[in-house]
């Protein structure tokens, strides 16, 4: 079936795996070499940039490599593509940032400490997204009948986030922080970075621990909203995957110049809200009616923009702390 033709061939899907295992393990290096520490703004700023820049070269070298190999429409179309998606997930991403301010603030972790977590955090976010999208590739071209589960689910998820936005979790009632509560040795307090520690010859886990698991459950959920979200802008995989793995590269560098200004964007999450309709509005009428790119690249630049400034101005001359 036409849905799982994709642009990628061999090396493409090869370098582009290469690229993505070279570059988190220089972040594992750099982290290790550099010990705990707490990331600056000025640090948090510069990564943010070359992440950017990264993916921003990226498309620029598909364009090419597409206008030179196929043809200037398909390059076109293709990069159009990657683009949508790349900053559909950008966006999408913004909800993990909102979650890991709550967990690191209820868990009191560390400013030093926190860049491990996020990092191994990354890690397991890109592992379980690149099955997820395997997968779902894989159930489109056999059952295109599921695209209309992934449009309902969409809308669905986005009218609770609307009505439920102002909602906080009470993370001391979550099922998951209870049983490994109740099942696991945890220790009453950090032992600098580390995830577990042996007293006497036995294990005991940190609160790293708890903040890590908690981690990689959120990333997953949120997976099975972005992943549907991303095959309404297209159906090739190696676009999904890249535009998917580029956006999640970043989002720790984004968490760190964000962090102490994310109660300033709390109408963000009315504007993700508006994102996951829309989206899953496009795939539940793609049949009838099929939405351009460009159009579905301006509405998501166009909701972003206006929640995002709308947050600044109804917090204009507030102190963080001071925002209800």
């Amino acid at each position: 079936m036409d849905e799982l033709q994709s642009i990628g061939t061999w090396w493409m899907w090869t370098g582009f795996g290469v690229f993505v295992l070279a570059m988190l393990a220089m972040d594992l290096l750099l982290l290790g070499r550099k010990g705990a520490h707490r990331v600056s703004m000025r640090e948090a700023l510069a990564w943010s940039l070359v992440w950017f820049a990264m993916a921003m070269l990226f498309g620029a070298g598909l364009w090419g490599w597409l206008d030179y190999s196929v043809s200037r429409e398909v390059a076109d179309a293709k990069v159009m593509e990657y683009l949508t998606g790349y900053l559909l997930e950008k966006t999408l991403a913004m909800d993990n940032i909102f979650v890991f301010v709550m967990l690191f603030g209820y868990f009191a972790v560390p400013l030093e400490y926190q860049k491990r977590v996020l990092v191994y955090g990354v890690l397991g976010a890109i592992v379980m997204r690149v099955v997820l999208i395997l997968l779902g590739a894989w159930l489109i071209a056999q059952f295109h009948w599921v695209l209309y589960i992934f449009g309902a689910f969409l809308l669905i998820t986005g009218i609770k986030m609307f009505l439920f936005a102002e909602h906080e979790p009470n993370l001391a009632k979550n099922p998951l922080l209870k049983w490994l509560r109740s099942h696991v040795r945890i220790t009453d307090s950090y032992h600098g970075d580390k995830f577990w520690i042996y007293e006497k010859g036995v294990r005991w886990f940190t609160p790293m621990f708890l903040v890590l698991v908690l981690i990689e459950f959120s990333d997953l959920i949120f997976a099975m909203d972005s992943i549907p979200a991303i095959f309404a802008v297209t159906t090739d995989p190696f676009i999904v995957l890249t535009s998917n793995i580029f956006a999640i590269l970043g989002l720790r560098a984004l968490y760190f110049l964000l962090a102490d200004m994310a109660e300033r964007f709390h109408l963000l999450k009315y504007g993700l809200a508006v994102v996951l309709m829309f989206v899953g509005t496009k795939m539940l009428i793609v049949d009838w009616f099929k939405i351009p790119v460009a159009v579905s690249l301006g509405v998501i630049i166009a909701v972003l923009g206006t929640s995002i400034m709308l947050s600044l101005l109804a917090t204009r001359g507030q102190n963080p702390s001071a925002v209800d």
